[in-house]
Order: C-alpha cells, then sequence, then structure tokens
C-alpha cells in the first residue's frame, strides 16, 4: 500500500467517526430535549392535579349547597317550606304527629308491627296523621342516608300521598330496611330499588328523575329543621293535642298494636 492511498483512508476514516460524532451529539441533544419537555409536561401535570385537587376539595358537596339552594315544595304539603305533611280525611278531628328519621332500627320496628295498624285508622277517618322527619343519624356518624330518604319521601308525596305511605313502608320494612351502621338510603340506586315495590312508583320516570336530580333535598332539610325546631329529642315519638302517645307505664312510643290501640284511644278521649 502505498503512503498516499495509506493518508487517504486514514482521512476518510477520521472524516467518518467526526460524523459519527456529531450524528450521536444530535441524538444525545434530542433525548435531552425529550426528557426536559417531558419533565415539564410532568410538573405541569402534577400542578394541575394539584390545583383540581385543591379545587374538588373546596368545592361544597351537594348537601351544603343545598342549604342555600331554592326549596322545591313537594305537591300534598302546607305550610311555609312545605314541611306540614298532614295524611288522612280532612273531617277527621284529631291529629296523631309522629316523628321518625329513615335510618332508625326502632322507627323500623314500630312500624314493621304498628304501620298497619296507622294506616287503617287514618283511611277509616278516626285520626289524621302528621309527618315529621328526622336526620339526626347522619349528623351521628357523618352519613347521608337519612337525608336521602327524607327527600325521596318527598319525591313520593309528590306522585301522591298513598304513594307516600307506601313507601314509607317499604322503606322500615324488614326486606329493605339496613342496620344502622350501613348507609344503603345514602345511594340513589337503592332508593330506587325500593320504590319498585310500590306500584305507583315503580318505573316513574318523574319520580326517578326527582330522586337522581335532589329535586326536594332542600325540602328535606327544612323538614329536618323542622323536627330539630320541636323539641323532640329521639324517635319513633308520638304526639296528640302536643302531648306524647306512650305504652302504658313506659315514656316510650307504644311497640306492639296491643299497646298503640289502648294509648292512642286514650289520647282522642283526652
Amino acid at each position: 500500500m502505498s503512503a498516499r492511498n495509506s493518508k487517504a483512508n486514514k482521512a476518510a476514516a477520521r472524516e467518518r467517526m467526526r460524523a459519527e460524532r456529531e450524528r450521536q451529539a444530535k441524538k444525545d441533544k434530542a433525548r435531552r430535549q425529550i426528557i426536559v419537555a417531558l419533565a415539564t409536561v410532568g410538573v405541569l401535570i402534577a400542578a394541575g392535579g394539584i390545583g383540581y385537587a385543591v379545587m374538588q376539595a373546596n368545592k361544597p358537596t351537594a348537601w351544603e349547597a343545598a342549604k342555600d339552594a331554592k326549596v322545591v315544595k313537594p305537591k300534598n304539603t302546607e305550610g311555609e317550606n312545605g314541611t306540614t305533611v298532614v295524611i288522612g280525611k280532612p273531617a277527621a278531628k284529631k291529629t296523631l304527629e309522629i316523628y321518625e328519621d329513615s335510618r332508625c332500627p326502632i322507627c323500623a320496628t314500630f312500624e314493621q308491627a304498628v304501620g298497619e295498624t296507622v294506616k287503617k285508622d287514618v283511611d277509616a277517618g278516626k285520626y289524621k296523621l302528621k309527618y315529621i322527619g328526622a336526620t339526626f343519624i347522619d349528623n351521628a356518624d357523618s352519613g347521608e342516608g337519612s337525608k336521602n330518604a327524607l327527600s325521596a319521601l318527598g319525591a313520593a308525596l309528590d306522585v301522591s300521598p298513598e304513594a307516600f305511605t307506601e313507601y314509607k313502608a317499604a322503606l322500615y320494612s324488614a326486606k329493605f330496611h339496613p342496620e344502622e351502621s350501613e348507609d344503603k338510603f345514602a345511594k340513589d340506586a337503592y332508593l330506587l330499588e325500593v320504590a319498585n315495590s310500590v306500584g305507583a312508583l315503580k318505573n316513574n320516570a318523574e319520580f326517578k328523575k326527582n330522586v337522581e336530580n335532589g329535586t326536594f333535598d332542600p325540602w328535606a332539610l327544612k323538614m329536618s329543621q323542622t323536627f330539630d325546631d320541636s323539641g323532640v329529642t329521639g324517635t319513633p315519638t308520638l304526639r296528640m293535642d302536643g302531648k306524647k302517645v306512650t305504652a302504658e307505664g313506659s315514656e316510650n312510643a307504644p311497640m306492639t298494636v296491643e299497646q298503640f290501640n289502648a294509648a292512642v284511644d286514650k289520647a282522642l278521649k283526652g
């Protein structure tokens, strides 16, 4: 090999190496730019996520928003904000007030034992029934089921007094009433499942819309305030003419048909 060829080959090799170094440098630069760009995007996403989380944390819950929302009164109600719910024949001279929390297990026991007797009395015109709904169990465990069920009862009342009465009975029934520790009434889907056992509410599109949209959430809060202002401290509580209706020899509501009939008959005479 001549010296000339040897020099040419070396020069060509050096040129190839230089070109390769330039290509590698360009690749390295591009890689660094991609890494920086991805890191910047990651920071922006993280910042956005934090901002979104903060925004969501500061966003009022549906029930907090309902406190300031306009009250929609269910049909078949009276009084300011529609919190007077009286069911029965207008000619009935006496009114039995019943104070209940939808999640209350003792209320469920009362309704399962005595509810049908109350319905028969009201249908017969023996007395009217005034319902006052409470939500204190929610307050005790930061739940939502008492409020949600009360709102759904408003939606049933908007359909008819009969739908309200049947739906209330279904909510308290042995089949559907949950343990107090289970906040199942907080789920609209479960309330609608219970409603499917009531003829007037089954597949009722308007009722379903009102439950899912929380149409009567503000009303439920006003009704709950009515309970709080009543001075009643526990459920179930019965009153007639401002006096508690209790089982004989007790300060508690009558829990059997016999106790109930005796207590109510005495109150009707009083």
